[in-house]
């Protein structure tokens, strides 16, 4: 898989420091194990913030790369949960994070998600977001109690639901998705999607280079009051495992199938599930067997016109009947006439019979199909005894 990827944090303009940390993989690990980019948001007071965060990003990039197992997912779910134990040993519960991290792998995208750091897929300009938002006006939204730009305006917007390192235990939201060649993946902390809106982020990261995306991004946020820490990650996707060339030197009919191609609405969860490559598309015929094709179709044509020809000159070469000048007999040869032999009776034609009537079949009633009845929404997630606020 071959990526071009960015990072920054920022400061903003009102903190005195920044607790927002991010990391990417690097080294031989990568090719083998997949890219691996986060963002973690620390909180829990001055430095605090920062050690946890910190902590967090380390401890998962370097449990991610140690394991070599088949199960990369798995992997990945595994170095979160130490993170949150490590994290919790060292701060007893008084200081946490969020941590967001997306793996590209086998031309897959893995995100695992706990608090309100997000990852955004954007494919042919349009953004979903793939995580899900572990705080207090995220479960609100969900139960119809606000609506999103409310939520956005809300006082309590800042309380999440859900950190590593504030419990022994943390449950860690896992998705896939299937990459294509020019999908953009997009990492941030609240810092950005808090003051950017999911439209002006799919802009930006579509039509700049990560590099200068990144920047815009950040400088954007600032423009907007820059009320916190701000990180931002963008990957782009030039080319796949199993589809090695760029989008650029893809043939016209695959940019079309990849542009008419829907983006998922909403990921489902994934399961740790083993994680083999899809088998290559088949390939093309090849034109040997294109040309042995025609030839073949050639050579029943002039087969065909033989036959035809040789019909129609049998036919003409033999004599008319009826015509104006008989055959000349041949001499002394006595040809007998054969008298016309009687004609046999005719039946009488039997009498008019009456057709049974059919009878008129109306046309089947299609079953009416139930409506499926709307399932009924899930209760937002029961939020940690502490709940901790940014």
């Amino acid at each position: 898989m071959k990526l071009r990827h960015s990072a920054r944090t920022d400061v903003g303009k009102t903190r005195d420091h920044n607790e927002d940390s991010y990391g990417v993989g690097s080294g031989e690990q990568v090719e083998r194990l997949g890219e691996l980019l986060i963002v973690c948001d620390g909180m829990g007071g001055h430095a605090a913030g920062e050690v946890a965060s910190r902590l967090a990003v380390d401890t998962i990039l370097e449990l991610y790369y140690d394991d070599g197992s088949e199960d990369r997912p798995a992997a990945l779910e595994q170095a979160f949960a130490e993170a949150n134990a490590r994290i919790y040993a060292t701060g007893r519960g008084n200081m946490g994070t969020t941590g967001v991290a997306a793996l590209l792998h086998h031309d897959a995208l893995h995100i695992a998600n706990v608090g309100d750091s997000r990852a955004y897929l954007i494919r042919n300009g349009e953004i979903r977001q793939i995580s899900r938002d572990h705080s207090f006006v995220s479960d609100q939204v969900a139960a119809g109690l606000i609506t999103a730009d409310q939520a956005r305006e809300s006082p309590h917007r800042n309380v999440i639901t859900r950190a590593l390192g504030y419990q022994p235990e943390v449950s860690i939201d896992m998705f896939r998705l299937p990459l294509q060649v020019g999908d953009i993946v997009v990492l941030s902390s609240d810092g950005l999607h808090g003051l950017v809106s999911d439209a002006e982020i799919a802009e930006i990261a579509s039509s700049y280079p990560p590099d200068e995306a990144v920047d815009r991004l950040i400088v954007l946020a600032n423009q907007r009051g820059g009320s916190d820490n701000i990180t931002v990650v963008i990957a782009h996707v030039d080319a796949l495992d199993w589809d090695a060339q760029p989008i650029l030197d893809q043939e016209p009919e695959d940019a079309h199938d990849r542009a008419t191609a829907e983006l998922p609405t909403q990921a489902a969860a994934l399961e740790p599930a083993s994680d083999q490559p899809s088998a290559p598309a088949p390939a093309r015929p090849a034109p040997p067997l294109e040309r042995r094709l025609t030839l073949l179709g050639g050579l029943l044509a002039m087969l065909l016109l033989t036959v035809l020809i040789f019909v129609i000159l049998f036919t003409l070469s033999q004599p008319t009947v009826g015509s104006g000048t008989p055959a000349p007999l041949p001499t002394g040869a006595a040809t007998p006439i054969s008298s016309p032999a009687p004609a046999r009776p005719t039946a009488p034609a039997p009498g008019p019979t009456l057709a049974p009537t059919a009878s008129t079949v109306g046309p089947a009633t299609a079953p009416t199909a139930r409506p499926t009845p709307s399932s009924a929404p899930t209760s937002p997630a029961t939020a940690p005894a502490r709940t901790p606020s940014r």
